[in-house]
């Protein structure tokens, strides 16, 4: 069978939409009548030719983009989940950690399945508003032994132009994290679900634009403070992570690598380690050849002293960013820690994302703070009354 990535499938379906609309405008005529015969051949020479045009597009448009690298990955029959590789500096394997399905039932009530609450920041630094959000509130927040404890929480961002609900509907990270959970996988955690857009449909790449919005300090100020003042979420950089995939993981391996004190550990789903000028971004670097070197994530583990901070960069063997990450492994030094998930065959899609997230999710629990009550005794130690949840703007 061709390869759904290969030339020659490509070269055939052109070819083929080609003919289907020459033979349709050839036909044209000797189709001509008001015959039921005659009305047949001329959907029939349409809604051809129209297939054929949009197949030979959309497997264009899939070998340039790499949404989909096989048949099984279009399917959704092909791949398990990934698995986690721990690297030294140099790039020497550590550890392996493999992954389980977990299942469990979910209670609609909060105290068991947990809650999703739609929220709107705005930062308090940046003056900057942040696209409509979704907070997901672990079983434990409504619970009494944790009635006073701050949870850990983890800023989760789509790519661009992306969907926050994306986050909940195919990417599932709140039943995902839930499950994680109840496995003992990770500390109960608080999820700020949302794009990585701020300033109305333009592709910031979460920077401070020189005399433009600043996103990167709207994502590490004015979300943590936020998040801090309005839920029981623990106020430490060892207590917060950031997640994205595509862009949004760009910006969470950026916001970890630049500003360690907010965010100390990553996740990057499908994410690149550079940015450019497009026409969707218009001028991040206001003519400043050293802010792009800045905002470059591979130029920053080779030259800049490393920084105490864990990173986890998902990739797939035919995926475009996986030249890049194999730099990326090895250029980083101690402290800074380094894992990847690396698949046979994937792409850039919500597919590959799903299969990455469970393990991604079982990496990051092993480096989150757990939750703490007041004075900082472990969950369960405190009051057992539960005030009222916060409510959500």
């Amino acid at each position: 069978m061709f390869s759904l990535t290969g030339l020659p499938l490509r070269v055939i379906a052109v070819v083929l939409a080609v003919g289907a609309f020459a033979a349709t405008m050839w036909l044209w005529p000797r189709l001509a009548g008001a015959g039921w015969r005659a009305w047949l051949g001329r959907l029939s020479a349409f809604l051809g030719t129209q297939l054929a045009v949009l197949a030979a597009l959309g497997l264009v448009a899939n070998a340039y983009f790499g949404f989909y690298s096989t048949w099984g990955d279009l399917l959704g029959t092909g791949g398990g989940p990934g698995m986690v590789v721990d690297h030294q500096p140099a790039g020497k394997a550590l550890s392996v950690t493999g992954q389980q399905k977990v299942y469990s039932s979910q209670g609609s009530a909060p105290d068991r399945s947990g809650s999703i609450e739609q929220v709107r920041i705005q930062g308090e630094s940046t003056g900057l508003i942040g696209s409509p959000a979704y907070v997901y509130l672990p079983p434990q927040y409504f619970q009494p032994g944790y009635a006073h404890a701050r949870f850990p929480m983890m800023l989760v961002l789509s790519g661009y132009p992306g969907s926050a609900e994306k986050l909940i509907s195919l990417l599932e990270y709140p039943a995902s994290t839930l499950k994680a959970i109840q496995a003992g996988q990770m500390p109960p955690t608080v999820l700020l679900m949302m794009r990585p857009t701020v300033d109305s449909n333009r592709d910031t790449e979460c920077m401070d634009i020189p005399g433009g919005p600043q996103v990167e300090t709207f994502f590490t100020k004015d979300v943590p403070q936020a998040m801090a003042s309005r839920y029981r979420v623990l106020d430490r950089a060892d207590a917060r992570a950031a997640v994205g995939d595509s862009t949004g993981g760009y910006c969470a391996l950026k916001f970890a690598l630049r500003k360690p004190d907010s965010y100390r550990s990553a996740i990057s789903l499908s994410g690149y380690y550079s940015t450019s000028n497009d026409p969707t971004t218009g001028d991040l670097f206001g003519g400043k050849p050293a802010l792009k070197r800045e905002n470059d994530l591979l130029w920053r583990l080779k030259n800049l002293p490393p920084e105490p901070v864990s990173l986890l960069l998902a990739t797939s063997l035919d995926e475009k960013n996986y030249p890049a990450t194999q730099k990326m492994i090895a250029a980083f030094r101690a402290p800074t820690q380094l894992s990847t998930i690396t698949l046979d065959t994937g792409g850039h899609n919500f597919r590959t994302w799903t299969r990455e997230i469970p393990p991604a999710l079982e990496w990051l629990g092993k480096r989150l703070a757990p939750p703490q009550q007041p004075g900082g005794a472990g969950p369960g130690a405190g009051p057992t009354t539960a005030p009222p949840v916060p409510g959500a703007s």
